[in-house]
């Protein structure tokens, strides 16, 4: 099952992607449930765990603002919506899964799913940027959490 999970994080990265794009054009037939059947429908032969998915798309969704605050202070130079579409969905997609699936994802794992999509999706530089930011925020969210006597991740 652990397999197939990065392509179930290239689909959740389309179906965020697409959705934010259809709605910051001003598209009001866009529907989250929509766009992501669609998506799964595709490789449903390929993904065995789409809850998965599922899962990682409503997660971002819902906790987006709060995701937003937490990279905008790692990334200072770069107001999040001056980051490229990609980089940002994918940002959002690696914080999550550091922040609130550490228990089915180690963090090793959640930055080089979301290195190697920001290499596949993103500019020349992506994976770098990607890399940078996503390691900050495991020193600053997750350890630093921990660091604190505070067991629960934020």
């Amino acid at each position: 099952m652990a397999s197939n999970r990065h392509l179930g994080r290239i689909v959740a990265l389309q179906t965020l992607y697409e959705y934010e794009f259809r709605t910051q054009c001003g598209d009001e037939t866009v529907a989250i449930a929509e766009v992501l059947s669609r998506n799964i429908d595709r490789y449903e032969s390929a993904i065995e765990d789409t809850a998965f998915v599922e899962g990682l798309v409503e997660g971002v969704l819902k906790t987006q603002a709060d995701l937003d605050a937490k990279i905008q202070p790692i990334a200072p130079d770069w107001p999040i919506d001056q980051i490229a579409r990609v980089d940002r969905n994918v940002l959002r997609i690696g914080v999550y899964e550091l922040l609130h699936q550490a228990d089915i994802v180690p963090p090793k794992v959640a930055i080089n799913e979301a290195v190697e999509l920001a290499k596949a999706f993103g500019s020349d530089n992506s994976s770098k940027f990607v890399n940078g930011v996503l390691g900050t925020a495991y020193r600053t969210l997750v350890e630093g959490a921990k660091d604190d006597g505070d067991t629960t991740v934020r």
